[in-house]
C-alpha cells in the first residue's frame, strides 16, 4: 500500500485559554518524523455541533446538522486517531462526548490512542473515552501519553515546555508507532473486506 496513512489529532476541548493546543502542537511536531503518514489537526472549535438532539441515532441515520456532517466527512477520510483530552470530573469534556454522539460509521474499525492531561494525567478521562469508543467500533490502543499534574502545572504556570519532560516524547514515539501499525493493518483489512 503506497497511499499515506491519515491520522486525525482531535482536540477535545473548546474552552477559552485551553491547554489542549500545547500537546496538540507538540504532537504535530513529533509526527513530522513519521514518513508514510500525514497528521491532520481536528479542532472541535471548527465543528460547532449542537447538543445531540437528532430523532435517530447515527447508527441508524446520519445527523442532519451541517457541522456534524462536515465532522463525519472528515472522520471518514482518516485511518486512525489521537485524542487530546483533559480530565473534567473524572471524564472527558462534554464537547468531545457530544462530537462522538454525532457520528458512528466514520469511526468504525479504526484505531485510536490518547494524550491526557490534568489530574491523574488524564487517566480517568482516557479510560472513559476508551469505553465510549468501543461502542463506535473503534480499536482503542494500550499506549497513551499521560501528562501528570506536576508536568501540566509546570507548563501552565511555570513556563516549562514539553522539551523539559523528555520521557513524554519517548512515550509519544512508542504510541505513534503502535498507532501507525494498527492503522495500516486495519486499513488493509477494511479494503480487503470492501472488495469482496
Amino acid at each position: 500500500m503506497t497511499d499515506a496513512l491519515r491520522i486525525g489529532v482531535i482536540l477535545g476541548s473548546t474552552r477559552v485559554g485551553r491547554f489542549a493546543d500545547k500537546p496538540a502542537g507538540w504532537l504535530m511536531g513529533l509526527a513530522q518524523k513519521h514518513t508514510g503518514a500525514t497528521f491532520d489537526r481536528l479542532d472541535l472549535l471548527d465543528y460547532p455541533m449542537p447538543f445531540f438532539d437528532q430523532p435517530k441515532s447515527p447508527f441508524r441515520e446520519p445527523s442532519k446538522d451541517e457541522a456534524a456532517q462536515r465532522w463525519a466527512k472528515k472522520l471518514g477520510e482518516l485511518d486512525g486517531f489521537i485524542f487530546v483530552t483533559g480530565e473534567y470530573n473524572h471524564s472527558v469534556p462534554a464537547v468531545l462526548k457530544n462530537a462522538l454522539d454525532h457520528v458512528y460509521a466514520e469511526f468504525n474499525r479504526k484505531p485510536a490512542t490518547f494524550v491526557g492531561y490534568g489530574n491523574a494525567g488524564g487517566a480517568r478521562a482516557i479510560e472513559q473515552l476508551r469505553l465510549m469508543l468501543v461502542e463506535l467500533q473503534v480499536a482503542p490502543l494500550r499506549n497513551a501519553v499521560h501528562v501528570s499534574r506536576e508536568q501540566f502545572m509546570g507548563m501552565l504556570l511555570e513556563g516549562k515546555t514539553f522539551a523539559d519532560f523528555p520521557l513524554l516524547a519517548q512515550g509519544a514515539e512508542a504510541m505513534i508507532k503502535e498507532l501507525l501499525w494498527w492503522a495500516e493493518a486495519l486499513r488493509a483489512a477494511r479494503l480487503r473486506i470492501e472488495q469482496r
